[in-house]
């Protein structure tokens, strides 16, 4: 018995754990165990959908508050609004030293756009779940057991390395617009050890080169990481919250308190550290 109760202990968590696929199998398309051998192109449609919803609505929302706006007094939606772009403006005018017209509102989107999917971590993490499978068994006539949603977009570590990809991009972007190809090579392969000596300056060059390419790609690399760690985490506890039935909500109400405070620092995070890489990427000097 207790090797049964820990079987479906097991088996609660790992279909929670599993995001819902779609890909293409001999030129038609399949979902779920079928996209098991379909390799690297298998879309992880919850996440793609979740993501996009929470994009379209921060964009609609902040659109919204941009067209009421007005010099009079303002409506309790603007105020909310300028609150977040002037802390967000205020973060970038304090870090980011160069001049460019993109810093502020990328960092504005990033600190959003994550936080409100951070934010889907604190709904009861059986509710969109159930709703899918009793959708799927009742409209297209799958098992419940088949049915599969991950609703928290950076548990998904494909998200967060897309997102820090796309700053790694910027930073070569940065780095190459500022300082040119040739200063963006000099960058990787004169620094840190530097010296006169020309024939020791050359030898140096392979020792340098590795040293900055490993620190340039742990800069995306532990982007990626630290989002997708702290939401992953967070959502393996509301998992076994979850997996005592009925009782979860009584368990879910204080962890989902404390756990406001890390989706909102880690949407912080991950766009102070944008702020900061992208900055030293614009710095002449090294």
């Amino acid at each position: 018995m207790a090797a049964g109760e820990e079987l479906t202990l097991s088996s609660h968590i790992q279909h929670h754990l599993v995001n819902a696929k779609m890909c293409t199998v001999d030129g038609s398309v399949a979902f779920n165990k079928a996209c098991a051998e379909a390799g690297f192109w298998t879309w992880n449609i919850d996440t793609l959908a979740y993501s996009i919803i929470l994009g379209v609505l921060f964009l609609w929302v902040f659109r919204n508050a941009a067209k009421k706006a007005t010099t009079g007094v303002p409506g309790k939606l603007q105020c909310f609004v300028e609150m977040i772009v002037g802390f967000v403006a205020d973060n970038v005018k304090d870090t980011y030293h160069g001049k460019s017209k993109l810093i502020a509102p990328l960092a504005l989107t990033i600190f959003v756009w994550v936080f409100l999917m951070n934010l889907m971590d604190l709904v009861p993490v059986d509710f969109l779940p159930s709703f899918a499978a009793f959708v799927g068994e009742n409209a297209m006539a799958v098992e419940p057991g088949h049915v599969y949603m991950k609703f928290v977009p950076t548990t998904d570590i494909n998200l967060a390395a897309g997102l820090a990809l796309g700053v790694f991009l910027l930073m070569i972007g940065y780095s190459i617009r500022i300082k040119g190809v040739l200063g963006f090579i000099k960058e990787l392969t004169l620094h840190p050890f530097n010296t006169k000596n020309v024939p020791l300056q050359i030898a140096l060059i392979p020792f340098n080169l590795l040293l900055e390419t490993i620190a340039l790609f742990a800069k995306p690399f532990s982007l990626a990481l630290r989002l997708f760690g702290n939401l992953y985490a967070g959502e393996m506890i509301f998992i076994l919250i979850g997996a005592v039935g009925l009782a979860q909500l009584p368990l879910h109400f204080p962890w989902a308190v404390f756990h406001i405070l890390v989706i909102t620092l880690q949407a912080f995070v991950f766009m102070m550290l944008t702020i900061v890489y992208l900055s030293m990427a614009s710095s002449d000097n090294h």
